[in-house]
């Protein structure tokens, strides 16, 4: 039986300020069968979430039709069985939250489906057990960081025993045990209670784990196959503002360099291990690298000393988010801050600039302590961008958007147009956007705006919470682009939290590493990916071609397991077998 049948599906949005129709969707038409687990990969604006909308009924297609086990989507009279049988978890968790605690919201679902209270405990238990959350269910949703509310999200639709789930980039602001978690609670609930999954993401690692891939460009479908027979087309990929998973793309350098004759492309780290522990690792000579992390003459910038802080003092809710944590971050660098789901990652930034004050202990930012009358003087020195940027959009215009902290400074007009212009150059949008309103533009599109917003004030430091969440790879190395960009031309410190591993190895100078409110490692990212036990422990992982080299090093010792990148992956191949 087929669970979702879209034919020539077309949608136009109509913006506010052109009056010009924009195609989201652009006849697009597949097929999912009863059962099925695919995963759907595009760039941001590329329609999978005007798709995702379509499948339960929140838009009407304008042509076309969808259909949902047998009901289509466009009968009002049908549309309560179909968000019945299939189950929606959006990319941002707060726009389904509607309780007061974590219990009751993952309850609300099976109370509308009119269950009765003894079958709804138990479905609020399994559920909150399957996302790791039960020991919150007295919490309040609000006091959760945004990696846990995704979770109670996902436990919200769960509860509900759904015969298919959508999720609309819903691992995207999760820690890698969050992901994995999720990843294999799906793949449980595809396997074992054969549930239709469809997995909107840009995580090429989880596509790869998908039955079927279906590729969108443009509001069309552009490629439709296994994982194996998608990754093999890199150029439509890239073409497509995507890539593909680090051991597909090392393999396919290897083949080209005639080092490896397999035909069968690697898509999971398992099968990338049996190719290459089967080639011959002649090199008998290890090589050890040195990473110190920065300049032994670098000048602090931030020092924080012995900072605690403890949320609701007092109270039943009292929950200690910082302990005793100390760092120093020099001028110019680049650091990451990583840690699992509510580690106190998002608490440590937000004393840097004031919103939040120490319980215990200092921090000063360029000789400023954070309060009183210096917090005006701090945040002209501070830039700090949130978790999710573009909810820090409000204006009717990108320009008075981007140039409304400028206005509130008494910049002139002349200036802030020339700053203006020049950021839409750091972020590489056209000038062309900036009578838009910004509500127009794709996620990754505000994303870039709310930034721009911020470092148009050409803070000293900037500090970014997760910054490419829910970005597709050519967006997320477009934020990394101009973030090198701002530190090679304004000498800017860089701050970013983030949950990608890849992007921490290949961008920065040191890491911070957070577990349960404490930093309990800081080095380059060689030396911290290194002791890859250590961080599994912790919830954490490394990036992929680091975990396939550990792999390979456990059968030849003599083979570096220190590799960070795709390009040293391949040097160390050939230092071996050419």
């Amino acid at each position: 039986m087929q669970a979702i049948t879209v034919k020539d599906l077309k949608y136009e949005y109509i913006p506010r300020t052109s009056g010009r129709q924009s195609a989201a969707l652009d006849r697009i038409s597949f097929a999912i069968n009863e059962g099925e687990f695919v995963a759907v990969v595009g760039r941001n604006g590329s329609g999978k979430s005007t798709l995702a909308r379509h499948l339960n009924g929140l838009l009407v297609p304008m042509e076309g039709t969808v259909c949902i086990y047998g009901k289509y989507t466009n009968s009002q009279d049908l549309i309560w069985d179909i968000r019945r049988t299939l189950g929606m978890v959006f990319q941002n968790p707060d726009n389904q939250l509607v309780a007061t605690t974590v219990e009751e919201d993952v309850a609300f679902g099976p109370e509308n489906l009119g269950m009765e209270p003894e079958r709804i405990e138990s479905r609020v238990v399994e559920s909150l057990e399957k996302v790791n959350m039960l020991s919150y269910r007295e919490y309040s949703p609000y006091m959760l960081s945004g990696g846990q509310k995704q979770r109670v999200a996902i436990a919200g639709v769960l509860a509900m025993h759904p015969r298919c789930i959508v999720l609309d980039e819903a691992t995207s602001m999760l820690d890698p045990e969050g992901r994995q978690d999720v990843m294999a609670i799906l793949k449980k609930l595809n396997r074992d209670e054969k549930i239709t999954i469809v997995l909107i993401t840009h995580h090429m690692n989880e596509a790869a784990q998908a039955d079927r891939i279906i590729v969108m460009d443009k509001g069309k479908a552009v490629f439709d196959g296994k994982p194996g027979d998608v990754f093999k087309e890199v150029d439509l990929l890239r073409r497509a503002g995507l890539d593909v998973p680090q051991v597909s793309a090392f393999y396919m350098e290897a083949y080209k360099s005639g080092i490896v004759h397999n035909d069968k492309l690697p898509v999971l780290i398992e099968d990338a291990v049996d190719i290459f522990c089967k080639i011959p690792w002649r090199s008998e000579k290890v090589i050890s690298v040195v990473d110190s992390g920065v300049p032994s003459n670098a000048e602090p910038v931030i020092e924080i000393n012995n900072l605690s802080h403890i949320y609701m003092p007092n109270t039943p809710y009292e929950k200690i988010a910082l302990k005793d944590v100390s760092l120093t971050v020099y001028k110019g660098e680049m650091l990451a801050i990583i840690g699992h789901t509510g580690s106190g990652k998002s608490t440590l930034v937000q004393h840097l600039n004031g919103l939040l004050t120490p319980t215990k202990g200092s921090v000063r930012v360029s000789g400023i302590e954070p309060k009183g009358k210096a917090l005006k003087e701090l945040r002209k020195k501070v830039g700090l961008i949130f978790q999710n940027p573009e909810d820090q959009l409000f204006e009717e215009t990108v320009r008075q958007d981007i140039g409304f902290g400028l206005k509130k400074l008494g910049i002139s007009a002349e200036e802030s147009e020339r700053r203006i212009k020049e950021v839409m150059k750091i972020i590489d949008l056209p000038e062309e956007l900036l009578n838009k309103s910004p509500f127009e533009l794709s996620g990754g599109q505000k994303r870039r705006i709310a930034i721009a917003g911020v470092i148009v004030m050409e803070p000293e430091i900037l500090i970014l919470d997760e910054p490419t969440a829910g970005l597709d790879p050519k967006g997320s190395m477009e934020v990394y682009g101009f973030l090198l960009k701002l530190r090679k031309e304004k000498n800017t410190t860089i701050i970013v939290i983030s949950h990608l591993m890849e992007d921490i190895a290949r961008y920065f100078d040191r890491v911070a590493v957070m577990d349960q409110g404490e930093i309990v490692l800081v080095d380059s990212p060689r030396n911290v990916f290194t002791p890859k036990e250590y961080l599994e422990k912790i919830g954490l992982d490394v990036p992929q071609i680091t975990e396939l080299f550990y792999r390979i090093n456990q059968k030849y010792p003599n083979v570096r397991k220190d590799i960070l990148t795709v390009d040293e992956g391949i040097a160390e191949l050939k230092r071996h077998n050419l």
